[in-house]
């Protein structure tokens, strides 16, 4: 089997069936179809507004493309392997619809800035929908900081217990480290914007084109100057799933500690039915496999960087068909962060955290001891001599049984004489939260203050 290409007239026999099934790239671009569209309508309005076709030939062309994009809409239109791609796809079919005067598309463009064209088009729209999402995680974060007010809970370092923080201080963490990625978004998108169209192969057209109408018409912030670098690069799929990466990651951190947290050995949160599974051996099981799966899709998406860049490696200029693997790794990453940032909003909706088991662990523990040690210092000591006090104290806690809060004065002079009767209220641990001073710490006015902030900036978000 062979087919009749739009490009074949240098050649003398058409390209094989193995050839062209091996080089198609429909099955991955036709997601583009509607990018392509819009960029073609705009396309054809400039050459008609610079006098290159005429008002009509563009008027049957812009009918043309709506109609070829309703079929693809409702599927009339097959997008089969023989199609090649969507750019050809697109104009044969645009072609049989209007007859020659679809073949005018084309003039002064090449598949190489079309398809550069259509990628920053279908990014722009991924980076605003991953941006909503993102807002939505920090609205739903926020409501369950507020919410959890005042709990008091272990914070860790090397998964060991370090001091007691409050819950609402954990979660606004997240808002703060997701926000990095929305900003971030925003940057990315500067350099996306940038219209590509007009570099036609490489070395730009013959035409009195005018790629800022083009530009104007597509919502662009104006075109990629250079012709070689528009269609030969790809480093703004590069920063997109790069974005992407460090997004992953941080989602993975949370998917982490819901699924750590939720087991029978932590018991601090409780994930709903809704999102979690059972086992088809173990009747008792609840897993927590949306965090899981979170978790697991962030190496997926680190993947697709790895993908993009080792495919742009060393490429000489301008475009190479190496260029057309970019997709898979774009289409996957932006999917998959979506996805994640979706689902863990969700599961988040639907965890609780159980008040009664953070505060039964904070009994009988040594959490405090920082601020014994800080207490010792205020008192005129060294802080190594008070951090090696306070370390026997600990130690003293952990043979006998105890907390820090049950020692007695007595027991705290057999360590120092420095200690008085106002320490003991640092020895409890909401007490010791309320005697932090820093900006940004986990004092009450301090947690309080992120939460305003962060309801009058999310308030402001669409």
């Amino acid at each position: 089997m062979s087919t009749k290409s739009l490009w074949g007239g240098r050649f003398k026999e058409p390209l094989s069936e193995a050839a062209l099934k091996f080089s198609s790239s429909i099955d991955l671009d036709k997601r583009l179809y509607q990018e392509d569209i819009d960029g073609s309508i705009a396309h054809v309005e400039m050459l008609a507004a610079c006098k290159i076709i005429t008002a009509e030939d563009a008027r049957r062309i812009r009918t043309g493309l709506r109609a070829v994009a309703k079929e693809i809409e409702t599927g009339k239109l097959s997008l089969s392997w023989e199609k090649e791609d969507i750019h050809m796809a697109i104009e044969k079919r645009l072609i049989q619809k209007i007859g020659s005067v679809g073949g005018k598309l084309h003039t002064a463009r090449s598949r190489n800035d079309q398809v550069a064209l259509d990628e920053r088009l279908y990014l722009r729209s991924a980076i605003k929908e991953i941006k909503k999402l993102i807002t939505h995680f920090q609205r739903v974060t926020l409501y369950k900081a507020e919410k959890y007010f005042g709990v008091v809970v272990p914070g860790y370092t090397h998964l060991q217990r370090a001091q007691p923080i409050y819950l609402s201080h954990h979660l606004l963490a997240y808002v703060y480290m997701i926000d990095r990625d929305y900003e971030r978004l925003n940057d990315c998108y500067k350099r996306v914007n940038k219209l590509p169209l007009g570099a036609a192969a490489l070395a730009g057209t013959s035409f009195p084109i005018d790629r800022a109408l083009v530009a104007k018409k597509l919502g662009f912030d104006g075109i990629v100057e250079n012709s070689i670098d528009a269609v030969s690069d790809r480093d703004y799929l590069i920063e997109f799933t790069s974005v992407c990466s460090t997004m992953m990651m941080h989602l993975s951190r949370l998917a982490e500690e819901l699924v750590l947290w939720s087991t029978r050995e932590f018991s601090f949160a409780s994930i709903d039915d809704a999102y979690t599974t059972g086992s088809s051996i173990m009747p008792q099981k609840k897993n927590p496999d949306m965090a899981e799966l979170v978790r697991g899709k962030t190496g997926r998406v680190y993947g697709d960087l790895m993908n993009i860049l080792t495919t742009m490696k060393a490429l000489p200029l301008a475009y190479n068909r190496d260029m057309q693997e970019d997709k898979t790794p774009l289409f996957d990453a932006a999917e998959t962060t979506r996805q994640c940032v979706f689902i863990l909003t969700h599961v988040l909706i639907h965890t609780k955290f159980d008040r009664n088991r953070f505060e039964e662990e904070l009994k009988n523990d040594t959490l405090t001891a920082t601020e014994v040690a800080d207490y010792l210092v205020q008192q005129d000591l060294p802080f190594r001599e008070a951090h090696e006090i306070t370390g026997k104290m600990v130690s003293y806690c952990v043979e006998h049984g105890k907390s820090l809060s049950q020692l007695s004065i007595r027991e705290l002079h057999h360590f120092s004489h420095k200690f008085s009767e106002d320490v003991l209220e640092l020895l409890d641990p909401h007490k010791s939260i309320e005697h932090k001073k820093s900006a940004g710490s986990t004092a009450p006015n301090e947690v309080k203050k992120q939460i305003v902030h962060w309801t009058r900036v999310l308030k402001q978000r669409k």
